[in-house]
């Protein structure tokens, strides 16, 4: 890697470093990702979160492994509407193979350290009795026998050990009130988890990187209602996709009962969790309450990502200098792109209410962002708040960007038209080209 590459790549990460400080992420390893040689790979990004100030609940499932042990017993797995049957002879067999996982991702957590940059961090790993199960019962006359669900969560006890820098530990056993062990399925535990915990991001492993759409690309972003569609086509065919669909169903529940994003990256590919979680654009699917992408009207918090996004234009002469105090005193008038917390792009609306007009000034959409027509969705924004307040005209200035105002129904004109206090500002030496919408 060149040293620009490794610069750029730290400076784009930097924010969301920032940003993922001190939140909640329940990480969710299912039975594959486990079985998988890259499972030393996930586990050491695992211990980077927690090194960053990501308090990290991690939650592992085993049902291939599960189902490995079951047939070397001589015993037949047993499911009922994709829910394993667990009878007595099971459960055992259950509970060898989750204390023996258990057993192995301790032990690989802290060895999988070593001649890693997380060499001599110290990580507590924890494990106890944070949620209490009972019997699903019978459906459709099948008994379920010890097949359970989760009946409550220890969420101050979790949290306790969160606050104490652990790293906890959950498998998919439980016991109820009555002292009875029952199998649950590491789905349902992350997602009741991250919804007592009030977590931030639940985090899945697929074979692929995400959903994949149609025209064979990754589909970055779903709502609930877009993956209940999927769900309906989509086919258990095979080990790995009834992982995936399990946790799909999960994140569809998680969303809808208040944890903002769940996210689903491969756990075939080195460094995925990492690439997903701090870089722009991600690598795998997201599945959100609301689009990670929102307009909003800036505030005066928003100063300094306004001037991360204009300093470059100005510095090229594209856009006219605008100081800190000056944007201050002007940031009522800005609107905000917003991704991820970060600001990709702006625009303003000024009054000149003598003039019953308003200029459409400062439109800067990141780098990065430029595919997705961002300008246009900045500029029909600032076009409704112009005709709510009964201006007749838009006018803007721009060097640069001629055809792109004329795409959207601008036309040039004189200086002549702009109003009073703006005709008395324009600047001959800059020759900007003046373009106004009627409205």
């Amino acid at each position: 890697m060149r040293t620009t590459e490794l610069v750029d790549g730290f400076r784009h990460s930097a924010p969301y470093v920032n940003a993922h400080r001190g939140k909640t992420f329940v990480v969710m390893l299912g039975g594959e990702a486990l079985a998988h040689p890259q499972f030393r790979g996930i586990l050491n990004d695992v211990a980077l979160l927690h090194s960053l100030g990501i308090e990290v609940v991690l939650v592992y499932g085993a049902r291939p492994q599960i189902d490995a042990g079951l047939k070397a017993a001589g015993i037949e797995p047993a499911y009922h509407n994709g829910i394993r049957i667990t009878d007595e002879d099971t459960l055992k067999i259950i509970k060898q193979v989750a204390g023996a996982t258990q057993f192995d991702i301790t032990a690989r957590l802290s060895m999988s350290l070593g001649n890693t940059p997380m060499q001599n961090a110290q990580i507590n790993l924890v494990s106890g009795n944070f949620v209490i199960a009972q019997p699903l019962g019978v459906d459709d006359g099948v008994d379920f026998c010890l097949s359970g669900k989760v009946r409550r969560i220890d969420a101050q006890g979790l949290r306790r050990q969160l606050d104490n820098n652990g790293i906890v530990l959950m498998g998919p056993i439980a016991a109820s009130v009555t002292g009875e062990s029952f199998n649950l399925t590491a789905e349902e535990v992350a997602t009741q988890v991250a919804i007592k915990l009030k977590a931030d991001k639940i985090i899945g492993f697929s074979e692929t990187n995400g959903i994949v759409g149609e025209n064979g690309e990754v589909i970055a972003e779903l709502m609930p209602d877009d993956v209940e569609e999927m769900l309906k086509t989509m086919k258990a065919d095979t080990a790995a996709s009834v992982g995936t669909m399990a946790f799909l169903k999960a994140s569809v529940e998680a969303c809808r009962r208040g944890v903002p994003r769940c996210h689903l990256v491969s756990y075939l590919d080195d460094g995925a969790l990492l690439q997903e979680l701090f870089s722009r654009e991600g690598i795998g699917t997201q599945i959100v309450t609301q689009s990670a992408e929102r307009l909003r009207r800036a505030t005066i918090s928003d100063i300094g990502g306004i001037l991360n996004l204009i300093r470059p234009l100005e510095e090229q002469g594209i856009l006219v200098r605008r100081s800190r105090e000056q944007l201050e005193m002007e940031i009522e008038q800005f609107m905000l792109v917003e991704r991820d917390n970060l600001v990709i792009g702006c625009a303003a609306l000024y009054p000149f209410e003598e003039d019953n007009a308003g200029e459409f000034a400062c439109l800067v959409v990141h780098p990065d962002y430029r595919d997705a027509d961002r300008g246009s969705i900045l500029l029909n924004n600032i076009i409704g708040q112009a005709r709510v307040r009964g201006y007749s005209r838009l006018f803007a200035l721009t060097t640069r960007s001629i055809h792109w105002f004329l795409e959207h129904g601008f036309n040039i004109v004189d200086v002549e038209e702009l109003p009073n206090k703006k005709k008395q500002l324009y600047n001959y030496q800059r020759r900007s080209k003046i373009l106004a919408l009627d409205l």
